[in-house]
């Protein structure tokens, strides 16, 4: 089965793990279409870093209007269609972008099954032309992937009627993310790891904290617009001294940061035009074996499941309860942390996503030449 996959995402190393498991398993030859760069605007510009690249070929394709998630596209993504002739054509994009159009198209011209991916969990309409994109690629798609049962949900109210899976975009490499022994702190620690910005709570964290009885510290990761203000807060909340600002941490450095928190806090909040999608940090620290304490924001509490615990969002006083009960209780503490790094074993390895994509593709053989047949492929 030849399986090609296109994916701005993967200009990250750590993700292309994925492709690395899936290109293990029977009878795939995989061929992964990258950009040389991708240009986020919280971040800037990412460059392609080469990590995981055995047993598949990698080719690095330019991109047109890079940074623009819903008009970017490939100009020379045909001529890897028409040479590799894929099976499957994997758009590792959401329906309403061009370059998901573009990919279906040339899909349907060279006889691939094509799939998109989505993580959209809040029902948008969108102006033409994406919602022409859109109704099309629904109709051109021989399935569908979703990232969480919301954003599953969302397809299926928007009109897709084909095959859905509901599969995360990506997992975690437990050999990288596991268990270590780093040097702790004399207080309890609670990590926040996110960008700074009002949808991601990390002032709910630190009103949780002025409210614990538990005298603690809490490490803050990450950088966005809100840090000032957050400082002002932990100032005036007279908790300024247990609060450390460590701005971005490198990727490589993340599972070491990760040990240190006795508890990590995923705080959410839902916006009108944002809602939290999956919060990959949440397996990465369960890989780790250190307990999550979630909000109740989107797929947060599917991704904890029985591993963590779950407060509403923006409750600071409910968060400081629960913080107060785990800090206070460590054989607690290490059950759920047990709990966590088994969950992402069964659920969110890099390895298992993979095998959970190759069962699509597979199920996906003995039907799409009828499919095609009738011009009517996801129908």
């Amino acid at each position: 089965m030849k399986v090609l996959m296109l994916s701005k995402a993967l200009v990250n190393g750590v993700y292309q793990k994925k492709l690395e498991e899936l290109a293990k398993l029977p009878e795939i030859e995989l061929l992964a279409i990258v950009p040389p760069y991708w240009h986020e605007s919280r971040v800037g510009v990412v460059q392609l870093e080469r990590r995981y690249t055995e047993g598949y070929e990698l080719i690095v394709e330019p991109m047109w209007f890079n940074g623009h998630h819903h008009v970017h596209w490939y100009p020379g993504l045909a001529r890897h269609v028409r040479r590799f002739r894929p099976d499957i054509l994997h758009v590792d994009e959401e329906p309403y972008n061009l370059v998901t159009f573009h990919a279906a198209l040339l899909g349907r011209v060279y006889g691939a099954r094509v799939i998109f991916f989505t993580w959209q969990n809040l029902h948008r309409r969108y102006p033409p032309p994406f919602s022409w994109f859109e109704r099309i690629n629904y109709r051109l798609a021989a399935a569908a992937v979703a990232g969480s049962q919301e954003a599953a949900s969302v397809l299926r109210r928007k009109g897709y009627r084909g095959p859905l899976e509901v599969i995360p975009q990506f997992g975690v490499d437990p050999e990288l993310f596991r268990p270590m022994p780093v040097e702790r702190s004399t207080l309890p620690t609670i990590g926040f790891v996110g960008r700074l910005v009002p949808e991601k709570g990390a002032d709910v964290l630190l009103r949780a904290l002025a409210r614990m009885r538990t005298r603690a510290a809490v490490q803050i990761v990450g950088s966005g617009s809100e840090r000032s203000r957050l400082e002002l807060l932990a100032t005036s909340l007279g908790v300024r001294d247990r609060v450390t600002f460590r701005g971005s941490v490198a990727p490589a450095m993340m599972p070491q940061t990760l040990n240190m928190f006795d508890v990590l806090v995923v705080p959410s909040r839902t916006r009108r035009n944002w809602k939290e999608q999956f919060g990959r940090v949440i397996i990465e620290a369960m890989a780790c074996g250190v307990p999550v304490v979630g909000s109740d924001s989107g797929e947060i509490p599917q991704v904890i499941g029985e591993a963590g615990l779950v407060f509403p969002e923006d409750d600071a006083t409910a968060l400081a309860q629960a913080l107060d009960m785990l800090l206070g209780d460590p054989a607690r503490r290490q059950e759920l942390g047990r709990l966590g790094r088994q969950r992402v074993l069964e659920l969110f390895t890099q390895a298992r996503v993979a095998e959970r994509y190759y069962e699509l593709y597979r199920s996906l053989g003995s039907t799409w030449r009828s499919y095609a047949t009738v011009g009517r492929l996801g129908q």
